[in-house]
């Protein structure tokens, strides 16, 4: 059983590690494709930050934001594959913060094509998200081992 986890383990972070692989080779001096793609919806994000709840979010290199995303991407890989509940919630964290960025459906009509794209992503990412959750709870559900071993019960005659 541990080894059909580690094997699960192994093909989820697939995902992370293939795009942090990537957008590491992409990185260039200004960020690479990666950056081109996360600046206007950056800016259309901070925008929206910024008239809704009154924050104005500070500015940011795209190229220091994709670096950011290949290293808690990375990190987050390594440690989930170990087992660790902070490597899950690391890449929790980081889907909750990058989904709603990238795949930013409130911009775009129900109708176009564009939202129908989008939105296959955007459920893609979720059901990541999912996983990423199920991890969590799975893990804090089961009991963990005592290390203790119990005392020898006394002889009685």
């Amino acid at each position: 059983m541990a080894l059909l986890s580690l094997i699960g383990r192994l093909l989820f972070v697939s995902v992370f590690v293939f795009t942090a692989y990537k957008e590491f080779n992409e990185l260039g001096v200004d960020g690479g494709p990666a950056a081109k793609q996360l600046k206007p919806k950056f800016d259309v994000f901070s925008k929206h930050v910024a008239s809704h709840i009154g924050f104005q979010v500070p500015p940011v290199k795209m190229r220091d934001l994709v670096f950011g995303g290949i290293i808690v991407k990375s990190i987050g890989s390594i440690l989930f594959v170990l087992g660790s509940s902070l490597g899950a919630i690391i890449l929790l964290v980081h889907q909750a913060v990058v989904v709603p960025i990238l795949y930013d459906l409130y911009n775009y009509d129900a109708g176009r094509k564009e939202f129908a794209e989008l939105f296959v992503k955007f459920t893609q990412n979720l059901s990541l998200l999912g996983a990423v959750l199920f991890f969590i709870g799975m893990k804090n559900s089961i009991p963990r081992r005592s290390s203790k071993k119990k005392a020898p019960k006394a002889k009685t005659n």
